[in-house]
């Protein structure tokens, strides 16, 4: 049997898997190696506490176009809801199935504990505080529209969100990468994913830093939001929109960052953290980003159970 590994954090791949992962997903999203099926033999379970359009469709089409088979779990199939300890699930489930791409929306810590036995294979695809392979996708986008990831710049703006956790994690691995985080006052990436980027950051050459007003916005490649509602949350004060409207993608940022392209992690709300003209303008590659989670869902699964081609 292949090694089965676990996707939790981006912290759980080394920079090579981190670099295969993405580069396996860009020779996806280019259409190579579109017969593969090298998890033929694998089933797949996907479970979605949470709503979701593009992670549970990525890794559903993915899976099966890998050739494994799928079965799919809602928020009230499993005996969970009965009082069944996450343990007992995973040990059950292991013995069945391959690989669990589960979005629990809550700690980390329960994904651990889906991933603590060595039959399945666990994929975060969304907790609370991170969300890799959307980080995933997202440097597979960036490879395929400026060729690689390193020396790339990105703005990122509004809510320090599980998206940006991941995407400061992520872009902190390549070399000479610049993000520049923007996120409202109370709202930032919590300081504990600063830390770990900057160990990073400084083995790459790679600067993380993080601010709370849109003055003197810096010159990148890349202008990034998501929306300010993340799933399966709520804000804790009540004049949050107050605090966050200066946040907003518009088309004077985008003209501060001449040359820039914009990217979205999806779904948007048009009038809210970007503009209409921004989102379906020339410059978004929004949409393509949301096609290469498909791609990068691909890679993902086969790294898991060990299959990637050399």
């Amino acid at each position: 049997m292949p090694e089965r590994r676990h996707l939790i954090s981006i912290d759980d791949l080394t920079d090579d898997d981190l670099y295969q992962i993405v580069q396996r997903g860009t020779r996806f999203s280019a259409g190579a190696a579109e017969d593969a099926r090298p998890l033929a033999e694998t089933i797949v379970g996907v479970l979605f506490r949470k709503t979701s359009t593009r992670t549970r469709t990525a890794f559903s089409a993915g899976a099966l176009r890998l050739g494994a088979r799928l079965i799919t779990y809602g928020p009230g199939d499993l005996q969970e809801n009965t009082g069944e300890s996450v343990e007992d699930t995973a040990a059950v489930l292991s013995r069945m199935i391959d690989v669990l791409v589960a979005r629990t929306s809550g700690p980390e810590a329960e994904l651990r504990a889906y991933a603590n036995q060595s039959r399945m294979s666990v994929v975060n695809a969304m907790s609370a505080a991170e969300h890799p392979t959307q980080a995933l996708a997202d440097l597979t986008t960036i490879t395929r529209h400026f060729g690689g990831v390193e020396g790339v710049r990105v703005l990122y703006v509004g809510e320090g969100n599980n998206t940006a956790s991941a995407l400061t994690l992520a872009l902190s691995r390549y070399a000479h990468t610049e993000l520049y985080l923007r996120t409202p006052p109370g709202y930032g990436v919590e300081q504990t994913f600063i830390d770990r980027a900057e160990v990073s950051a400084k083995r790459s050459g790679a600067v993380v830093e993080q601010r709370h007003d849109m003055d003197d916005l810096p010159r990148v490649d890349i202008v990034y939001t998501t929306r300010w509602q993340t799933t399966g949350t709520t804000k804790p004060t009540p004049d949050w929109r107050t605090v966050f409207a200066p946040f907003q993608v518009n088309e004077a940022v985008m003209a501060a960052c001449p040359g820039a392209v914009f990217m979205h992690d999806l779904p948007a709300h048009r009038g809210e953290e970007v503009t209409a003209a921004v989102l379906d303008g020339p410059k978004s590659i929004a949409f393509s980003q949301a096609e290469n989670k498909y791609h990068s869902a691909r890679a993902v699964l086969e790294w898991c159970v060990g299959e990637t081609p050399a």
